[in-house]
């Protein structure tokens, strides 16, 4: 099995590592718009060789899309133009209402299976790929039944090979659930870089008070700001939604301060530990 990875970063080139560890890939064809990504990626041994997309099209049989989600939009329509009908595209993007709205009626839509791996770190680039990053974490299914069998069949093999589990949702539910569970821990986690990046300015040594719990909090804040800024663009409605509700929870933490109301912060800080529920 033939398999082209366009964009070798993180989740393409960590994808990479277990198909080529696997076997699964007889071959792993490395398509980036940044030559020194390539080269990186031949070196750590992520790719056997590296193509334009146009020469891909030749030869491979899987197509994986892991480059932010505007260059998606705009790669993927051309893709399913030039696909054959036995070759599968799977999108990595982590939204999909408006990439799917975008060829809804494509003839060839049913060669697309469309995914998204609740997986990742805070790094990018070709040397932030590791093994094992999706092992035990979860792959989501979007309209899969706009998706031709056959080639869902194929996606689900190369998802087997991640051992990852799954689940099925559709365009618009996965973005609003996408929105409070990953997106807004990103930009909570910016937002409190920017806070403490102000004040150090002020109060030089905050730094060396920093413990493992500030750095559990706002390590996402290192994540690219290429990759999220397309994310929130294209999910801003769930995002401003999900975000209204923080700043209001913020505020009524706020106001409870500065009344000096501890039972009542006392309560909700009770009732926050329910997430246990959720995150075991």
């Amino acid at each position: 099995m033939k398999i082209a990875i366009i964009g070798v970063g993180l989740i393409g080139g960590s994808i990479a590592i277990t198909l080529k560890e696997k076997k699964f890939a007889s071959k792993v064809i490395g398509i980036d718009k940044d030559e020194q990504n390539i080269k990186k990626a031949l070196s750590l041994g992520l790719i056997d060789e590296g193509k334009s997309l146009e020469e891909a099209i030749a030869e491979a049989d899987i197509f994986i899309l892991a480059v932010p989600v505007d260059a998606i939009c705009k790669i993927l329509p051309s893709l399913l133009d030039q696909l054959s009908p036995k070759q599968v595209v799977m999108d990595m993007g982590s939204t999909k209402e408006k990439l799917l709205s975008l060829v809804e009626n494509h003839e060839k839509r049913g060669r697309l299976v469309a995914c998204h791996p609740m997986a990742g770190t805070e790094y990018s680039g070709p040397e932030a790929a590791v093994p094992n990053l999706f092992s035990g974490k979860t792959m989501i299914y979007c309209d899969a039944t706009n998706s031709d069998e056959d080639a869902f069949d194929t996606a689900e093999a190369v998802v087997d090979q991640l051992e990852m589990k799954t689940v099925f949702m559709n365009a618009k539910e996965h973005d609003v659930h996408t929105a409070y569970v990953s997106h807004i821990s990103h930009i909570t986690s910016f937002a409190l870089a920017l806070t403490v990046l102000e004040k150090e300015k002020s109060q030089g040594r905050i730094f060396e008070l920093a413990s493992s719990g500030f750095e559990s909090t706002v390590r996402l804040a290192k994540s690219s700001a290429d990759m999220w800024v397309p994310i929130f663009r294209q999910n801003r409605k769930n995002v401003m939604d999900v975000l209204e509700e923080h700043i209001h929870q913020l505020q009524n933490m706020q106001h409870l301060l500065e009344t000096e109301d501890y039972q009542s912060f006392y309560k909700l800080i009770k009732k926050s530990n329910k997430i246990k529920r959720i995150l075991k």
